[in-house]
């Protein structure tokens, strides 16, 4: 029988944090003002080792996960991630590994990742003007480097690769048509994002937000879209597709068009803590069963009467009362 929560939602995607460390700062995610020198990142022993996380995706693929998708932070400054990819490869029901990259240290490392069997990657890029996304990021970092990125992941064979977007109004939200003007016939997917009330620093406000119907119609205008169906249940982007054959591009619209009801996702901290939501406040610390030797039934156990007891839809209840309430933060449940 599928493991399937109180709404009837099963466990087929799994996202694990390798790294709550990142080398940008974008403001929506890890404000530069919170996560300064001063700030206190996670210790290498606080860490899941590399070992640890097999042991877990194997438990989770007995369970019905079919995808695993590497996050951090930023997952490319985890020393040997390449040896990690290697080993998630081998195990029996995983049939998608991705990961979800800044795309900074990609253009040299996409090879060896393709080889040791990662399937995919998603890189963040906000947008195509150096001048908004070096703001946006906060340390500088080019629009070209990024692009050197994606190149070498396509080279690489890391295909489709999606790039995602989070649109601010009023700070990058000129840029939406450079996106889509940019990646056009290039095989690539651009999926706009609402910017959204993940953790509790980034200062999200509603009125900051740019719903995703008026990003579809404001790439509409200019280059046609029509509605896609989707590829899987419980995907996340509503798609469009070019009326010329252009391509296609997705809208996450978790603020104005939550997506709750389809939810098949869970989600482990670089240290181990396990969480049902992008929104969730607790979770289930899974380190210290590892640690103290639970055998794999056991740990099985415990993840199946977290996601048996899962209630979590976040999005479809927000509103004034959810504002400022404990959330964990994106940097370290991995977006």
């Amino acid at each position: 029988m599928p493991l399937i929560d109180t709404y009837e939602r099963a466990l087929h995607d799994l996202r694990i944090s390798v790294t709550d460390r990142c080398n940008f700062r974008c403001r929506y995610c890890m404000p530069k003002e919170i996560f300064n020198r001063e700030y206190e990142f996670l210790s290498r022993e606080l860490l899941l080792t590399f070992e640890e996380i097999h042991q877990l995706v194997t438990v989770f693929a007995g369970l019905g996960t079919e995808k695993v998708r590497i996050t951090g932070g930023e997952p490319l400054l985890r020393k040997g991630l390449e040896d990690l990819i290697a080993s998630l490869a081998t195990v029996d029901g995983i049939k998608d590994i991705t990961l979800t990259t800044n795309a900074s240290l990609l253009a040299r490392k996409a090879q060896a990742l393709a080889d040791a069997g990662l399937h995919r990657v998603t890189v963040s890029l906000d947008s195509m003007d150096d001048e908004v996304f070096m703001a946006m990021n906060d340390v500088g970092f080019p629009v070209a480097d990024v692009l050197d990125g994606i190149d070498a992941a396509a080279a690489a064979g890391l295909l489709p690769i999606k790039v995602n977007m989070v649109v601010k109004r009023g700070v990058n939200d000129g840029s939406v048509l450079d996106m889509a003007r940019h990646f056009r016939n290039t095989g690539h997917i651009v999926r706009f994002i609402e910017y959204m009330d993940v953790g509790t620093t980034n200062g999200w406000r509603l009125d900051d937000v740019l719903p995703g119907g008026d990003i579809v119609k404001m790439i509409d205008e200019v280059f046609p879209l029509e509605p896609a169906d989707p590829n899987y249940r419980g995907e996340v982007a509503s798609r469009w597709r070019y009326k010329d054959g252009s391509g296609e591009i997705g809208v996450i619209t978790s603020v104005t068009q939550p997506f709750c009801s389809t939810c098949t996702r869970a989600r482990i901290s670089a240290e181990g803590t396990l969480y049902t939501c992008l929104f969730a406040a607790y979770g289930t610390d899974l380190r210290k069963l590892l640690r103290a030797g639970a055998t794999a039934g056991e740990i099985e156990q415990v993840i199946r009467g977290v996601w048996e007891q899962r209630t979590d839809r976040y999005s479809q209840l927000r509103s004034s009362q959810t504002i400022g309430l404990p959330k964990v933060e994106m940097s370290y449940i991995g977006g």
